[in-house]
C-alpha cells in the first residue's frame, strides 16, 4: 500500500529480497527502526539506495511485529529540511502506528484471512483541498499546472495549455510526460523526482520542438506539485538540452539502475557458480516478481544445469543432459544469444508445442544469454508463477543483468577450476590418514585460509622410524597459494626421507634447510620436529623457527615448551638446531600448531600463547577429536580464517609393549583418536 507517493516511486521496490541491503530490509530482518538522517547518512550507510536515488529527503523504516512475528514493513519519507533525528512525537506516533497496523495483521491471520498483498499496490491519496482558481490563475503572465501524487495533471490554465501545445482537455488527467513526448527525457524525470522526494523547490529548462524554449519551476508540498512554466530567457537556454522529434526511447528509472547497482555489487563476492545462483535468487527473482531461476550452460554437446533456486525438487534435473540438437527453448537460448521472453504459456506452446519446459508449473518465462568477451557461456532462465507482462524497460534491464551474471559465473568458473585443483594437489601432499602408533593417541585438523584459494603451506606428519621410535613434525611455508603447497609437498618428503634414515632431530632440520637452499625458492618455511622414543616415554625436539609447541602434564597443568629455536629455513646454509628433550609420562598431551591458531589482528602472539595454554589445561583431559575443534574454536577460527591452521595433538597412553614394532595396531586403547580432518 502506498499513501501519497506515484507507484512509479515504489515500483521497483514491489518485491524486494530480505537479502537486500536497503532500509526496509534490515527493519523487517533486524526487527528494529532504520532511520537515515538525510542524503549523506544514506549515502555512507546505504550507496546503492543513494545511487538509485539521488535526492534529498529523510527516510524511517518500521517493522510490523506482532509478538513475534513480522508482517511487514511501514516506511516513510520527510522532506530534506527534516532534523537529523526523530522527534519523541514522531517515534511514539510511529512506535503507536506499527503496533497498530501489526495488531490488524496479526488478527486477520487469527481468523483465517491473512491480509495478502495484491498484483500491484493500492495507492491511498489524501483527500485535495477542494480549490478552483481557475479565474485568478487565467490573468497570471505565466502557466500554472497541478500534479496529484498520482503524478497526473488535475488542473492546467489556459495559459499553460498554451505554452505547452496541448488542449486543456488533452492534460487534464494524464501524466505530463505521457502527453508530451518531449518531456520524457531522464533529466527531466529525475528534477520531477527530486522535488517529489526531497519537498524541495527545483527547476529546469526544456524546449518544446521545434524551437520553443520553456522554464519550468516545480513547487512541491504535502498534496502534490504546483508547476510555473514560462518562455525561457534567452540567456537560460541550453542549446545541449533534449530535443525530441519524434517518439523518444524510454528512459531507465532509477528503480532499474538500483536492481543493475545491487546485483554488480553484490556478483563481486561471488566466488564459485553456486554463489551466483544463490545471488541472483536473493537479488533478481524477488525484484522482478518472479519465482523461480535456472543456470543452464552448454557443455561437450549437451544442456547441463549448474545451479537453480525455487523449483520443486527434481523437476529441473529432468532437463540435464539434453542434447543441443533438440528444439526447446532452453537449448535455442544456450546457443543463440538473443533473449527470449514468453509472457504466458501460450506464447510458448506456441513456438515449442508438447516440449517438457512448458510443464515446468510456470506461467511465464524470461530466457537470458549470458554473454561474456563475446562468448556465450550459457543462459539464466528467469520463471514467473503467473503471466507477466515484460515492459520494454524491464527487457533491457533483464537482458543488462544478464551479461553482469555472464561475468560473475565465467569468473567462478574458473575460480572453482583452480579450487578444485589446488585442493587436489593439496590433499595428495597431506597424509590421508595418520599410522596407528601403539602407546600414543593421535588427532590432527588442517584447515586453509578462508580467503583466497583456500589451499596453502602448512602441514604435519606422524612417521614410523624404527620399532622403538616415531618422528612427529609439523611445519608451514610462506603463503597460501599453489606456491606454498608445492614446496610444502617437498619439505614433507624430505623430512620423511631424512626421518626414516634414522637421523636425530638436529640433523633432519639442518638437511632439509640445505634441501630447500638447494630448490632455489624465496619462500620460507618454519619447522618443528620430535623424535619420540615410546619405550622410554620421552622425546627429542628441535625447533626451526616454529611456534613452540605445548605440554599439558597429566597433573592437568599446561606450559610452553621452550626449545633452542633456530633459523628458519632457506636462509643460512649453515644454520644449527639444537635438540632438547622433553619427558612424556602416560597422561601427558602435547600440540604442535601452525602460527595461524595464535595470529589474529591486534593481538599479541604471547598473550595468544598463555590463552591457547590455559584453553588445553582446561580442556586437555577431553578425548583428541572433541580437543582438537574445540581448540580451534577457542581461537575464533572456526569460520574465518587469514591464514592457515594446521594442528597436531599427541598423547601418552598405555598400550605400548617394549620391543614391538611403532607401526603395529594394538589394543583399542593405543589406537590413534581420530583420522586428519581435511576441511
Amino acid at each position: 500500500m502506498t499513501l501519497g507517493p506515484a507507484r512509479q516511486f515504489t515500483r521497483p521496490w514491489q518485491h524486494v529480497g530480505m537479502a537486500a541491503p536497503i532500509p526496509v530490509a534490515d527493519a523487517a530482518r533486524d526487527g528494529r527502526v532504520v532511520w537515515a538522517a538525510g542524503p549523506e547518512d544514506l549515502a555512507r550507510r546505504y550507496p546503492q539506495v543513494a545511487l538509485a536515488m539521488p535526492y534529498a529527503f529523510c527516510l524511517g523504516a518500521v517493522p510490523l511485529v506482532s509478538r513475534t512475528t513480522t508482517y511487514g514493513v511501514a516506511f516513510f519519507i520527510w522532506p530534506a529540511a527534516h532534523p537529523t533525528e526523530l522527534s519523541p512525537g514522531e517515534q511514539r506516533g510511529l512506535t503507536e502506528l506499527a503496533a497498530q497496523l501489526a495488531g490488524l495483521l496479526a488478527a486477520a491471520a487469527r481468523s483465517g484471512r491473512p491480509v495478502r498483498p495484491g498484483p500491484r499496490p493500492v495507492p491511498v491519496n489524501p483527500p485535495a483541498p477542494a480549490d478552483t482558481f481557475a479565474a485568478v490563475t487565467g490573468r497570471l503572465p505565466e502557466g500554472l499546472c497541478g500534479i496529484g501524487h498520482d503524478g497526473r495533471l488535475n488542473l492546467v490554465t489556459p495559459t499553460a495549455a498554451e505554452l505547452l501545445g496541448k488542449p486543456v482537455e488533452q492534460l487534464l488527467g494524464v501524466k505530463p510526460w505521457s502527453a508530451l513526448p518531449w518531456l520524457r527525457d531522464p533529466i527531466y524525470d529525475h528534477h520531477y523526482r527530486a522535488a517529489v522526494i526531497s519537498g524541495q523547490a527545483t527547476s529546469f529548462i526544456a524546449v518544446r520542438p521545434p524551437d520553443r524554449w520553456l522554464s519550468f519551476r516545480l513547487f512541491p508540498d504535502a498534496n502534490g506539485l504546483t508547476v510555473r512554466i514560462d518562455m525561457a530567457a534567452a540567456t537560460q537556454r541550453d542549446p545541449s538540452a533534449p530535443q525530441v522529434t519524434a517518439e523518444p526511447h524510454p528512459h531507465t528509472r532509477p528503480g532499474a539502475l538500483y536492481h543493475i547497482l545491487q546485483l554488480a555489487s553484490a556478483l563481486t563476492e561471488a566466488t564459485t557458480v553456486q554463489d551466483v545462483v544463490g545471488m541472483v535468487s536473493d537479488q533478481i527473482v524477488p525484484a522482478f516478481g518472479g519465482r523461480a531461476v535456472a543456470i543452464l550452460m552448454a557443455e561437450s554437446g549437451k544442456l547441463r544445469i549448474v545451479g537453480h533456486r525455487g523449483y520443486p525438487p527434481g523437476l529441473v534435473d529432468q532437463f540435464d543432459g539434453t542434447p543441443l540438437t533438440q528444439s526447446t527453448p532452453g537449448v535455442q537460448a544456450s546457443t543463440n544469444p538473443v533473449p527470449a521472453f514468453f509472457e504466458n504459456r501460450a506464447e510458448l506452446e506456441r513456438l515449442y508445442a508438447g516440449r517438457r519446459e512448458t510443464q515446468d508449473g510456470m506461467a511465464a518465462w524470461a530466457y537470458l544469454p549470458l554473454v561474456t568477451s563475446g562468448r556465450l557461456i550459457g543462459t539464466c532462465v528467469l520463471a514467473f508463477a503467473e503471466p507477466h507482462r515484460f515492459s520494454l524497460e524491464e527487457r533491457a534491464v533483464l537482458t543488462s543483468l544478464g551479461g553482469l551474471i555472464a561475468q560473475a559465473l565465467d569468473r567462478a568458473r574458473l575460480y572453482d577450476t583452480k579450487f578444485e585443483f589446488a585442493h587436489g594437489l593439496q590433499d595428495s601432499l597431506l597424509p590421508h590418514a595418520l599410522p596407528v602408533v601403539p602407546g600414543l593417541a593421535t588427532a590432527a585438523r588442517y584447515l586453509p585460509a578462508s580467503e583466497g584459494m583456500e589451499v596453502g603451506g602448512d602441514f604435519y606428519d606422524i612417521i614410523p622410524v624404527d620399532g622403538d621410535a616415531v618422528a612427529v613434525v609439523i611445519g608451514d611455508v610462506q603463503g597460501h597459494n599453489v606456491n606454498a603447497a608445492a614446496l610444502m609437498g617437498q619439505i614433507r618428503t624430505a623430512v620423511r626421507a631424512f626421518a626414516t634414515a634414522d637421523a636425530d632431530p638436529s640433523t633432519v632440520l639442518a638437511r632439509t634447510n640445505r634441501l630447500v637452499l638447494d630448490l632455489g625458492t624465496t619462500l620460507l618455511a618454519s619447522c618443528a620436529y620430535l623424535r619420540v622414543q615410546l619405550g622410554s616415554r620421552e622425546a627429542w625436539l628441535a625447533d626451526a623457527g616454529h611456534p613452540a609447541p605445548l605440554l599439558r602434564d597429566p597433573d592437568g597443568r599446561a606450559r610452553l615448551l621452550n626449545p633452542a629455536i633456530g633459523m628458519v629455513l632457506n636462509v643460512d646454509p649453515g644454520a644449527d638446531y639444537p635438540q632438547v628433550r622433553v619427558a612424556l609420562p602416560v597422561g601427558s598431551t602435547l600440540l604442535l600448531y601452525t602460527d595461524g591458531l595464535i595470529e589474529t589482528p591486534g593481538t599479541d602472539i604471547g598473550q595468544a600463547q598463555t590463552m591457547l595454554a590455559a584453553a588445553l589445561a582446561r580442556h586437555g583431559a577431553a578425548p583428541l577429536d572433541q580437543l582438537a575443534d574445540t581448540l580451534i574454536g577457542q581461537a575464533g577460527h572456526a569460520d574465518h580464517r587469514a591464514d592457515d591452521i594446521a594442528l597436531l595433538l599427541i598423547r601418552s597412553v598405555p598400550g605400548r609393549e617394549p620391543g614391538k614394532p611403532a607401526s603395529a595396531a594394538s589394543g583399542p586403547e593405543g589406537c590413534p583418536e581420530s583420522t586428519p580432518e581435511n576441511s
